[in-house]
């Protein structure tokens, strides 16, 4: 949480606060992860920063975390099936749907077919049940998200949604800088 700048890329000051605000939330759901927490919001804007830093201060109390960029995952668990796959999808399946922190980053990026969709309903759903601990990043906008999965992930009763509204950190004037440079080195004089 420490590196966590909520001074971001220039923002204007509701982007600022909105960046104060996800920091406490996360700081206040990595004390206590008590249902679920769903940071969405632009790509770039300290949605994963957050994520991470609340699985490393649930590390440091000694709890277990499943850390998982959702398509990757998706493509893990396929995997399973593969002949000679020395993972069984029984046992994957069961660690992630039943991990005491689950961090799903990147929701919605997935490859959306009907055998994505059920394996992540499934995995929803026994976590929305059972309330389990959930860390959902996402550029989705879960306030208007429709169907059984983003109504799961809307429900006040388990979770809090948590729009995160600031420029991308990636994008900035010292990147813009080094490309001026670069670009510079590429059509500048050579000198010997």
């Amino acid at each position: 949480f420490d590196s966590f700048d909520v001074r971001g890329n220039k923002p204007r000051a509701s982007q600022k606060a909105s960046l104060e605000g996800a920091l406490q939330a996360a700081k206040n759901f990595a004390s206590d992860p008590d249902g679920w927490i769903t940071l969405f919001g632009s790509s770039g804007v300290g949605k994963t920063h957050l994520s991470i830093a609340i699985a490393g201060e649930r590390l440091k109390k000694g709890d277990l975390c499943f850390f998982a960029f959702v398509p990757d995952l998706l493509d893990y668990i396929r995997h399973t099936f593969a002949p000679g796959s020395s993972l069984s999808y029984d046992r994957l399946f069961y660690e992630v749907r039943s991990a005491p922190l689950l961090i799903l980053d990147d929701l919605g990026l997935e490859n959306a077919s009907p055998w994505t969709y059920e394996k992540l309903y499934q995995i929803i759903v026994h976590r929305h049940n059972a309330r389990l601990p959930t860390v959902i990043t996402s550029t989705e906008d879960f306030t208007k998200a429709a169907g059984p999965i983003g109504s799961r992930i809307r429900d006040p009763y388990v979770g809090q949604l948590v729009r995160v509204d600031a420029p991308d950190y990636r994008i900035n004037d010292r990147t813009k800088h080094r490309q001026k440079l670069r670009d510079g080195v590429r059509r500048g004089p050579v000198r010997r």
